[in-house]
């Protein structure tokens, strides 16, 4: 038994953030001897503004960063070694002494439709409530069906399905990587594929933070990481970055490898008027190597065809 933790890693409290700390945890645990004894690893949960406020549509409390900052200061000051986040959930730009060096392999990109009392989004009755924290989300609904309601459903994936169960709503989109984490992948009516709802930027993603300055983090995550994952999520925030996207903004986005070899990559970009009346999309072809610059042109060529007012 370790008196003290070699490793200590700061998480949010849900059943998802829980879910996806325990398995970087076992990850690393069976990568490393090291990491292997008993109390070798520590998991310390940490609240958020995001956690805390669940009252009111995130665009209203901050946007972006809102599940991060808390970590990033806990990790600043030397109460933990390691962050693991959702990728969508990570701003743009990390402190200076934070380095993001390690994603896990990605999850199923897209988001899960469910309701009792239709098949698809498609089938919903003409008035249907369908409840979303997301404004992508939202706008993307609203663009397809302008004859359904979109309100406000935020609380951890648990709560939003207790919600939905109880007929609060009609219907509800989830991210199928987070419902597959926690098993409940079963609750899912329907998948949309991404021609139907563009995923978020890096959805389906978990990457882990450390100090800049702590070589023996970097050591351990190293045996974590998928290049691949890291390629296509770098492409997908250079295009949100260059967006100035946050949460007050519905912005979507995908790039895929090619397989097998890996050598070609599609990205895929939407923007979108929160009531989904007006939406711009653009693509992009190249190697994985020019993903962010890809994601960058993507961005530049959407903000002129949108013009400066877009987003209000």
């Amino acid at each position: 038994m370790t008196a003290t933790p070699l490793l200590t890693i700061g998480t949010r409290g849900s059943p998802l953030a829980l879910a996806q700390t325990h398995q970087v945890r076992d990850r690393l645990a069976a990568a490393w001897a090291e990491l292997s004894q008993p109390g070798a690893i520590a998991v310390v949960v940490i609240k958020t503004t995001g956690d805390l406020v669940q009252d009111r549509p995130l665009a209203e409390i901050g946007g972006k960063g809102l599940f991060t900052k808390e970590l990033d200061e806990a990790m600043s000051a030397g109460r933990i070694d390691l962050a693991v986040h959702s990728m969508k959930d990570v701003p743009t730009v990390l402190p200076p002494e934070i380095a993001l060096p390690c994603m896990l392999e990605r999850e199923d990109v897209r988001d899960a439709f469910i309701s009792p009392r239709a098949a698809t989004l498609a089938d919903l009755p003409h008035g249907s409530v369908v409840g979303t924290a997301s404004l992508r989300r939202g706008a993307q609904i609203l663009h397809r069906r302008p004859d359904l309601k979109v309100v406000n459903f935020r609380g951890n994936v648990q709560t939003r399905l207790r919600k939905l169960a109880d007929g609060e709503v009609d219907a509800t989109l989830l991210a199928m990587a987070g419902l597959r984490r926690l098993g409940l992948e079963g609750h899912v009516t329907a998948l949309l594929e991404p021609e139907d709802m563009l995923p978020a930027v890096a959805q389906g993603a978990i990457g882990i933070t450390c100090r800049a300055d702590d070589p023996k983090a970097h050591r351990w995550l190293s045996l974590l990481h998928d290049g691949e994952t890291m390629a296509r999520v770098a492409a997908e925030r250079a295009f949100l970055a260059k967006l100035d996207g946050s949460c007050r903004t519905p912005i979507a986005a995908l790039a895929e490898l090619r397989r097998p070899d890996l050598d070609h990559m599609t990205f895929r970009g939407l923007i979108i008027s929160p009531d989904g009346r007006s939406l711009h999309a653009t693509r992009r072809e190249g190697r994985p190597e020019d993903g962010p610059e890809m994601g960058v042109d993507a961005a530049l060529e959407l903000s002129r065809i949108a013009g400066p007012g877009f987003f209000g």
